[in-house]
């Protein structure tokens, strides 16, 4: 996978909606708790800070409200290392940070998650808000599907900023990360394939492949099928998660070099103690895209990948709270055969 990476001050941007999550302690039920833990938490802020957190230079784009709930979001960002150059802040009449409810579920109850997102400070986000310099400043620029799910202004406005930085010679990257509560399939579709010509970087499920893509096939056949219409497509990777139960899982992923048509899929990580499963995916997208910038082999995107969304199911909150020298010692264990410590002194 060759990747000729310029000096540029960031080496990801995302964009997307930041939200403040709120969650009954312990195990207890939204409908019945008296008191809610908050959390900042959004899709494309996942994946940024936590490449951050694994020591490359990222910045968020998006619109907060000018406010003390706002104030807190931007705390959040920066102590993840994330920069706050391009965030907006909104003082109109009716600024508000979009919000989500997250149960934790214990089996046989499920986890369950409520939105009250709709006239968010963020759906008024404009492109025009930005400096024109932004184009310029990053070697990725990352989005999601939730994203352009919003609204079809906030769909427009992205999808001309994915031009802009595609034009300016940034890769893109993008997560399919479909919400049935958002979009339709249909409209999802049609839309992702718009936008596909200009993706390097594609993050997308077997089974979204197959419902809303309509592949067929093998799994690998189905990322081959992709890289042969879309010959742009640099990497091509898919989450592979076995659910035993709301606590106890099992990752791994299937990763596509598009360039030199090879498959790599690591050992899974078993019986994963899944703490908080909110954000995973998000972590797994901010590991392999560090490693594929950082090495350019599909294998680091894989191995990185899979480590960062194995260890955020054991952290509380959207975002992965790691360094560097924390995946490494987990991938190390995990490849490793033989006896391993207990415990980190």
């Amino acid at each position: 996978m060759k990747l000729d990476l310029k000096e540029k001050e960031f080496s990801v941007l995302g964009i997307g909606e930041v939200m403040l999550r709120l969650s009954p302690v312990g195990k207890e039920r939204i409908s019945y708790c008296e008191t809610f833990e908050k959390q900042a938490g959004g899709s494309e802020l996942n994946v940024v800070a936590g490449i951050s957190m694994l020591g490359m230079r990222t910045g968020m784009i998006t619109k907060l409200p000018h406010n003390e709930i706002g104030k807190f979001v931007k705390h959040k960002i920066r102590y993840s290392g994330t920069s706050d150059d391009y965030i907006i802040y909104d003082d109109s009449e009716k600024k508000r940070l979009g919000v989500y409810y997250y149960e934790s579920g214990a089996y046989p109850r499920p986890p369950v998650v409520s939105y009250d997102r709709a006239g968010s400070s963020f759906t008024t986000f404009r492109k025009e808000e930005l400096p024109a310099d932004v184009y310029t400043a990053t070697n990725v620029f990352h989005t999601s599907g939730i994203t352009l799910a919003l609204s079809d202004t906030i769909a427009e406005n992205v999808i001309a900023m994915m031009h802009r930085f595609h034009e300016a010679g940034a890769l893109i990257s993008f997560d399919v990360n479909y919400r049935a509560s958002l979009w339709s399939e249909e409209k999802a579709r049609e839309t992702i394939l718009s936008v596909l010509p200009m993706v390097d970087f594609f993050f997308v499920s077997e089974e979204s492949s197959r419902r809303m893509f309509g592949m067929t096939g093998t799994h690998e056949e189905i990322q081959e099928q992709f890289a042969k219409e879309y010959p742009n497509l640099r990497m091509i990777a898919s989450t592979k998660r076995k659910v035993i139960t709301s606590t106890r899982q099992s990752f791994t992923s299937l990763v596509y070099d598009c360039e030199n048509g090879e498959h790599f899929m690591d050992a899974p990580y078993d019986n994963i103690d899944v703490v908080d499963r909110i954000g995973s995916g998000d972590a797994y997208v901010a590991g392999a895209l560090y490693g594929a910038l950082k090495y350019g082999d599909i294998h680091s995107a894989a191995r990185y990948g899979d480590a960062m969304a194995s260890v955020k199911n054991t952290v509380i909150g959207d975002m992965t709270e790691v360094d560097i020298a924390d995946i490494d010692r987990v991938i190390r264990n995990h490849t490793t055969t033989g006896p391993k410590s207990e415990m980190v002194r």
